[in-house]
């Protein structure tokens, strides 16, 4: 299958982003390996660097996919199957590129597009492993699959273990964390006086309703 420009110039930018970051220089030095017009790369890419970024966190978005596709999920418990879609994103991911896009996202003019960028991997994950929600346990799930996914990557990021398996113990812990919150919300749902006295939080995010449309919001495109 033949690449699209796109594609050849992000995988021309992955050489450079350890020298130069997501950044105008490294459009150019892709634009220039590959022979692709720079006006071309740039139409494709218009804020350069944070452009490529952002790309490049969704072709692992759809390599994470693939991996998924491949494998017998039927034997595992939910939990693992989470956990194992995070695992197989993180391990097909080039650590400096994350890094390099992880320092450029998190600048103030850019944490809109991070953050969307998470929520499209946690919308990701919840899609392909069949969650059914249509209330407001949709955008819970999501937001808590973020945080998650958030803190696992910045652990993934300084862990110099062998085979990152510190960072698998760190992702297990953090899921059995949001285990003990969903159990705490099924019994003060479960209990009529927990559910009068402080249940009120959960009664109003299940009167939410799940997005219909597609568009720059948490679960829509980018």
């Amino acid at each position: 299958m033949t690449q699209s420009a796109a594609d050849r110039l992000l995988d021309a930018a992955l050489v450079h982003v350890a020298f130069d970051g997501w950044s105008e220089a490294t459009l150019k030095a892709a634009a220039r390996d590959t022979g692709i017009d720079p006006a071309l790369a740039k139409a494709l890419f218009p804020r350069a660097g944070v452009d490529l970024a952002l790309a490049y966190h969704r072709r692992g978005d759809a390599q994470m996919l693939a991996a998924l596709a491949e494998r017998d999920l039927t034997a595992l418990r939910f939990r693992e199957k989470i956990a194992l879609a995070i695992r197989l994103r993180l391990e097909n991911a080039d650590r400096e590129a994350v890094r390099r896009a992880a320092t450029l996202l998190s600048l103030p003019q850019n944490a809109p597009q991070a953050a969307r960028a998470v929520w499209a991997t946690a919308d990701a994950i919840w899609t392909v492993l069949g969650d059914t929600s249509e209330d407001g346990n949709w955008y819970s799930k999501r937001a808590i699959l973020s945080a998650v996914h958030s803190s696992t990557v910045l652990f993934w990021l300084g862990d110099d273990s062998e085979g990152q398996h510190e960072t698998w113990h760190f992702l297990d812990r953090r899921i059995e964390n949001v285990m003990q919150f969903e159990q705490t919300k099924a019994k003060i749902k479960a209990s009529p006086v927990l559910n009068a006295t402080v249940g009120l939080p959960f009664r109003l995010l299940e009167s939410l309703k799940k997005p219909q449309a597609t568009g720059p919001m948490p679960g829509g495109t980018q």
